[in-house]
């Protein structure tokens, strides 16, 4: 999870946002947002917010505050 956590922040850092759909198949991350608990716990700031897909879903989106 260590692992998944500094590929998940340095994904981030890279100025790329992240949604659970990217975190599994980038990273094989089940629990983007327990990862994402874990960077803030940190002291990594991360703002969120929900978007619609094409489908009408909504999904979660995290990126590095500013």
């Amino acid at each position: 999870m260590e692992k998944q956590n500094e590929a998940i922040k340095a994904y981030l850092e890279a100025g790329n946002s992240i949604t659970g759909m990217v975190a599994l198949e980038k990273f094989g991350c089940w629990s983007l947002p327990r990862r994402i608990c874990d960077l803030k716990e940190q002291g990594i700031a991360i703002d969120s917010q929900f978007i619609k897909l094409n489908n009408g879903k909504r999904i979660k989106e995290y990126w590095l505050a500013t």
